[in-house]
């Protein structure tokens, strides 16, 4: 069995850290490369960096930002947020990110799923979703959750498997922030429909959230931003925790 993954998220915003409710009303959550160097040294598994508004302004990741963060850890790192091209990953890749995300593009140009596993291997490539449950349908939404589309969480789940992608980063926006737990029913489908991990985003609010997503989402990864930020909830307790729950965890 493999071991469950923790990983915090830094949403990025003009070169700091910032953490909102519902994606929206964002607050200062500190320095991106002190709280990844934390993270890393704390027992984190992994590591997400998303430059939240690349694509809302039409401009590229902050690639300088994420050479700093890579010096700064050891774990694996990846990074969203403006991704649009194979030559936009390379230079990400190069400045030290291990993995990218997708979110935004994907969803407008699907190709670009399978010219990133062709090119640098499943492994590397993350689709993020980003979905709203309206009158009982997960809808996918784009450009940091203010666009809404036609498409179906569970439909482009699938879709973005067979084009190559290798994790999906799924957060529910009616979750996000709330601290209320995880889209544990929605989690649990997906991890039946799809044959590759997949990590959950958006809710965490205590120890038992995460145990809850594990046993009952059925989720590979969980990830977290302020609860972690603002210390609500310390790695190594959470992992301790997770363990007495009978999780598999590297400690």
């Amino acid at each position: 069995m493999l071991t469950k993954r923790i990983i915090p998220c830094l949403d990025i915003k003009n070169g700091r850290t910032v953490k909102g409710l519902n994606f929206l009303d964002l607050k200062d959550a500190g320095n991106p490369v002190e709280l990844a160097k934390k993270y890393s040294e704390t027992g984190a598994d992994e590591l997400v960096f998303l430059d939240i508004s690349a694509t809302e302004e039409r401009r590229k990741t902050l690639a300088n930002l994420v050479k700093e963060v890579a010096r700064a850890i050891n774990i694996p790192f990846t990074v969203g947020g403006g991704i649009s091209s194979v030559e936009d990953v390379a230079i990400l890749l190069n400045n030290g990110a291990d993995k990218v995300s997708i979110n935004s593009s994907a969803v407008k140009r699907p190709e670009l799923i399978n010219e990133l596993a062709t090119k640098f291997g499943s492994q590397c490539v993350v689709v993020a979703i980003d979905a709203k449950q309206i009158d009982g349908k997960w809808i996918v939404h784009l450009v940091g959750g203010k666009e809404p589309t036609v498409i179906e969480l569970f439909d482009w789940a699938k879709e973005v498997e067979q084009r190559g992608a290798g994790e999906i980063l799924f957060t529910s926006m009616n979750n996000d922030g709330t601290k209320n737990g995880f889209a544990n029913e929605a989690l649990a489908i997906l991890s039946e429909l799809v044959n590759i991990p997949i990590i959950a985003s958006g809710g965490a609010g205590n120890s038992q959230h995460f145990a809850d997503t594990f046993i009952h989402g059925k989720a590979d990864a969980a990830l977290a931003a302020s609860v972690f930020h603002f210390q609500e909830i310390e790695i190594p307790d959470l992992k301790q925790f997770l363990k007495k729950e009978n999780i598999q965890i590297r400690l």
